[in-house]
């Protein structure tokens, strides 16, 4: 039959070699016959042209076995391994039948026969490659007799993955894109936040410019000799990374971690990871890239893959590495003794503003008012800390030093989203700018005196006789939380319309648990929310805002 002419040969083969490299069973030798059988039975056919995904187990191997028939000519295979991620040892054994096998004609049970006379005839077993390591190694071989070749995996350090690559079709095209003669990768110029790189063309995307495109790896830990390793990394990380080729990803792959920013046709994921950043850049065919937004004065490891859009296979080039330059000093402010100013910082880039005093007075006093966000203080006196927190409401910072001492004041906002604050330095401790502060700022109302058109508020004094003024404005349901969170404390009554001015008056009392007023705001509609300020006024006229109150008239009375 014809499928038996087919399949024989290698059912011999097979035969041959697993009679010739493991003794025939005595009652010694049973159990390594059986392990022999098990260990040849149990291998793994590797498939011809197409790449192979291999999981290891720690110290366990995996085998896999490709046949070769027998030629007139020598023909070519070769095997690429590419370890995913920790070093791997690997080798190929080729196990070479006995003459009286090769050129037999198969014709049925004389074929068997030839098998069984066979047995003492030795057949050929020998290494022809070993290689330990995890960098993509490719075999390349030649063969024209019929043989068996056994691949062989181990991986010693813990479980892995890693792919496999046989082809004896040397003539039909590469599935790997091919690298230039020369894989290495150019740093042609550095700045403080951008590094540009260049290589030389891969010859694939010479010939197949529409299914072949470069991409980028950039991250601060170390080169990936591969894609898969780099894959493997970010997983490891705490990533879900899909499978198959992250660095060509669509919007719809997109994790949570991941960021995705296309711009000028170029692909950029940057995948938040626990280690830090690891950002993937892809460019098309463009062999010159420059990489934006990086941190001043940081080492960055850079790779380059050359990518098969229609395979996902892909070849790295030589990895390399730059620092970028350090940031230059920022332009440092001057203080002046009792003058305020606010300072808006920039959330995004996360950089300190500094201020700069020399003390004329051996005894000096910080005050930062927090008009919206979250700022970090550090405050140092010729180079050395005094002081360095974060900073709610209003803050002091009463300071005893040598006259001509330099004070460096750095602020930083310590969310996203901008933050400002204002900023006085002053030797006048009994002149302050800013009001004496009840011991909260907080307003509450009594639910039980609300009504379909009242509302009662009430908030804490001091023993200083100063000034309150009341401001109340209609808001939606939808408007409260952006209201709270956006409300800038530091401005005053000014930035409001008339309109929304319900009263001012003055009130104190030098008992603190009788410095409490209270307000009763008539005149509202039934069932509307209400947003309500009360901003307090010192000696020096500059207001602090208390904390809005939101609250909502009775629907029905």
């Amino acid at each position: 039959m014809s499928w038996l002419r087919f399949y024989l040969p290698l059912h011999i083969l097979l035969a041959a070699c697993l009679c010739h490299s493991i003794k025939a069973p005595t009652t010694s030798s049973h159990q390594s016959f059986k392990t022999g059988l098990f260990n040849f039975y149990h291998s793994l056919i590797l498939a011809d042209g197409k790449e192979t995904t291999v999981h290891l187990l720690k110290d366990i191997p995996k085998r896999y076995y490709f046949v070769l028939e027998e030629s007139r000519v020598l023909s070519p295979f070769t095997i690429t391994v590419t370890p995913c991620d920790v070093p791997i040892e690997w080798s190929i054994l080729v196990h070479k039948a006995s003459e009286r096998l090769q050129g037999k004609d198969t014709q049925g049970d004389h074929d068997i026969q030839e098998v069984s006379q066979s047995q003492k005839a030795p057949s050929m077993v020998s290494t022809i490659f070993n290689y330990k390591g995890n960098s993509v190694e490719t075999y390349m071989g030649m063969s024209s007799h019929a043989a068996l070749y056994m691949l062989e995996f181990l991986s010693t350090e813990r479980d892995t993955h890693i792919t496999v690559y046989l082809t004896t079709d040397t003539t039909s095209g590469h599935l790997y894109p091919e690298l230039p003669m020369d894989p290495r990768i150019d740093v042609i110029g550095i700045g403080h936040t951008t590094v540009t790189l260049t290589w030389k063309h891969s010859p694939s995307v010479l010939q197949h410019r529409e299914s072949i495109q470069y991409c980028l790896l950039v991250n601060e830990k170390h080169n990936y000799k591969s894609l898969c390793a780099a894959e493997t990394a970010i997983r490891s990380s705490g990533m879900k990374l899909r499978p198959t080729l992250a660095l060509s990803l669509s919007p719809y792959l997109l994790e949570p971690q991941q960021v995705m920013i296309l711009s000028h046709s170029e692909l950029s994921i940057i995948n938040k990871v626990s280690s830090g950043e690891v950002r993937q850049i892809c460019v098309g065919t463009k062999n010159t890239h420059t990489v934006p937004s990086l941190s001043p004065s940081t080492q960055y490891y850079f790779d380059v893959f050359v990518v098969n859009l229609l395979t996902n296979a892909s070849a790295a080039y030589t990895g390399t590495f730059a620092r970028t330059l350090e940031e230059p000093e920022p332009k440092v402010m001057e203080l002046k003794d009792g003058k305020v100013i606010q300072v808006v910082l920039d959330g995004k880039k996360q950089k300190f503003y500094s201020l700069q005093y020399q003390a004329r007075h051996k005894k000096i006093q910080f005050t930062f008012q927090l008009c919206r966000g979250q700022v970090r203080v550090h405050i140092t006196r010729n180079g050395k800390t005094v002081a360095s927190e974060n900073i709610s409401g209003l803050r002091y910072f009463s300071l005893k030093g040598k006259l001509l001492d330099t004070y460096l004041v750095q602020l930083r906002s310590t969310e996203e989203s901008n933050s400002s604050v204002k900023v006085q330095v002053t030797p006048q401790f009994h002149k302050p700018l800013f009001p004496l502060l009840p011991v909260s700022l907080k307003i509450k109302s009594f639910s039980k005196l609300r009504t379909c058109n009242s509302v009662t508020i009430v908030w804490l004094g001091t023993q200083e006789e100063s000034k309150y003024c009341v401001y109340k404005r209609r808001i939606e349901e939808d408007q409260v939380w952006r209201e709270l969170q956006s409300a800038d404390r530091c401005s005053g009554p000014e930035s409001r319309h008339k309109s929304e001015k319900v009263l001012c008056k003055y009130f104190y009392d030098l008992n603190l648990q009788r410095a409490v007023t209270t307000e009763t705001i008539k005149g509202l509609d039934a069932g509307t929310l209400y947003l309500f300020d009360v901003y307090l006024f010192g000696p020096s006229g500059i207001p602090v805002r208390y904390h809005s109150k939101v609250v909502k008239t009775r629907k029905k009375c």
